[in-house]
């Protein structure tokens, strides 16, 4: 596909950079400013004294602004390019900021190392930095379960689904998916707020995922130690996660190491009371976040080399 280099060259410079705490502090960065546009107009359009249909279909309108205000720069820029290597090359660049690479690694990996020193009020200030829950109330297993959930996810949302847009649309699909997937994450909350304004962002993020996230599951089976379970895994318990695409990523991953993963979650709300995932086996513990990144970077590997193939190809 004729996308391949550039998504290549974007996955080697945010292995290589990720987004630099200097570029942050200067520019910001892009899902920063489609967050800032999603969180204006969730202000302005979403109003409580609204009916739900009237709600529902600002939330529509919302969607297309922010969609269109990502995509149509990006499709302009990317009609802009040049041919050849140069053209390849500065849309890898482009892109670069779309992925999250090193971030997911180093975040993750930011919590493995004070749980393996048995630092646990260390480990729960880092896994808050990558999950909703209280972690004050999380102890070492649940420190392991949130780390281990957050990168099998974030693979799929930050890494091979952005990808796989990109792949197949370029600039403006991988823009466009950046920009769904943020729409979600603030506005797609089942909360009196969100309910009718979000429903159509929840609803297009999980379409938009439903391939990465299988594509991921098996990305990261074929990646673990044990190939055959994590498959076996993802078969019988994938789709007894609450959310359609999460689920398997998250199998796969529990199945590679062994170990059982979701369950019940504690949020500053309350507990939520989830079905496991691999139930029979036992909790992680901080070996098992480096194992897990072990199967994470050989599976992010894997596809360099896959997108690779198809550029020469």
């Amino acid at each position: 596909m004729m996308f391949a280099g550039p998504m290549l060259v974007a996955m080697a410079v945010d292995a290589a950079l990720g987004w630099p705490d200097r570029l942050f502090t200067r520019i910001g960065h892009p899902v920063t400013w489609i967050g800032a546009l999603i969180a204006a107009l969730d202000r302005q359009w979403n109003r409580e004294e609204d009916r739900p249909a009237r709600r529902r279909a600002a939330g529509v309108l919302c969607v297309l602004a922010t969609v269109g205000a990502a995509a149509l720069p990006a499709l302009a820029l990317q009609a802009l390019m040049p041919g050849g290597w140069v053209g390849m090359v500065l849309t890898g660049l482009l892109a670069w900021p779309l992925l999250a690479l090193r971030s997911l690694d180093e975040h993750v990996a930011a919590v493995a190392r004070p749980l393996a020193q048995g630092d646990l009020p260390a480990a729960r200030i880092a896994v808050a930095r990558i999950v909703g829950r209280d972690p004050a109330r999380l102890d070492e297993a649940g420190v392991a379960r949130a780390a281990l959930e957050s990168l099998a996810e974030n693979a799929s949302d930050g890494v091979v689904a952005p990808l796989f847009w990109g792949l197949l649309l370029g600039l403006p699909g991988i823009a466009a998916y950046k920009a769904i997937n943020t729409l979600d994450s603030m506005i797609g909350h089942r909360t009196p707020r969100h309910e009718a304004f979000g429903w159509v962002a929840a609803r297009l993020d999980d379409a938009v995922n439903l391939i990465p996230a299988r594509v991921t599951a098996l990305t990261l089976a074929l990646a673990s130690p044990r190939p055959r379970a994590a498959l076996a895994t993802v078969r019988r318990d994938a789709r007894r996660h609450r959310s359609p695409n999460a689920g398997w990523p998250e199998a796969a991953m529990a199945g590679g190491l062994g170990i059982r993963l979701s369950g019940p979650r504690v949020y500053a709300g309350g507990i939520h009371d989830e079905p496991w995932v691999n139930a029979q086996a036992p909790d992680p513990g901080a070996s098992d976040i480096n194992r897990g990144l072990g199967v994470w970077r050989r599976g992010m590997l894997a596809l360099a080399g896959v997108l690779g193939v198809m550029a020469l190809a």
